[in-house]
């Protein structure tokens, strides 16, 4: 895998758009930046890893656009050795960006074929900090549970009890909530004492987010 300087003017024009588009946490902006996005993708397609939009990867998932992960990080508020399960590893560009900003991220992948890969490949470029497990999302990660930040990469037609529960008090959970083609985008927060307030940022449209598992 090369990283070229086309490359590197390619993601700098994509951090000016999302710049523009209001994304301003400069350790984010660093994230899209530094790491080389079009390894996430196919060479035949490279170029389309610096385009502002989604794309098709393995077992019918997409690589989000890129303004939807740097909103989504924005939204967790993420400090540094924050504990953070990711459900959706997908191709595990949001999982680095999260571990680039110091966070110590789990990442829940329910496709068999897409979780190997995606874990041999974190290794490789620099990323095996990331801990990818395979699994059903609703279930979460009880073993590792529990966290300070959650984070669906899919859309959700109901948030499940079991994240919920393996929330710390006082963490947040950012989620695109909704069935159909468009989803609200909501950051959830646990309170000390349990209950949960909700804040609304906007329409987003995301794959479903499926029980169980596919081998």
């Amino acid at each position: 895998m090369q990283d070229t300087h086309r490359n590197k003017g390619l993601r700098q024009k994509l951090v000016n758009e999302l710049r523009t588009k209001g994304i301003t946490d400069e350790q984010i902006l660093n994230a899209f930046r530094d790491i080389p996005r079009h390894y996430f993708l196919d060479k035949t397609f490279a170029d389309w890893a610096y385009k502002d939009v989604a794309f098709p990867i393995d077992a019918d998932q997409t690589i989000s656009q890129p303004y939807t992960v740097a909103i989504q990080t924005a939204l967790l508020q993420v400090k540094k050795k924050d504990k953070i399960l990711e459900i959706g590893t997908g191709s595990g560009f949001q999982a680095c960006v999260l571990a680039y900003l110091g966070a110590k991220v789990y990442t829940i992948e329910r496709q068999k074929k897409l979780f190997d890969k995606t874990e041999k490949f974190l290794h490789e470029i620099g990323f095996g900090s990331v801990r990818t497990l395979y699994g059903d999302g609703y279930e979460g990660s009880p073993r590792f549970a529990p966290f300070d930040k959650i984070l669906l990469t899919a859309a959700a037609d109901q948030i499940p009890d079991k994240l919920i529960q393996q929330l710390k008090p006082g963490g947040i959970l950012v989620v695109p909530l909704g069935g159909g083609d468009v989803q609200k985008m909501l950051r959830i927060t646990k309170k000390e004492d349990g209950t949960l307030s909700s804040e609304s940022f906007g329409n987003y449209s995301f794959v479903p987010f499926l029980r169980g598992v596919q081998g």
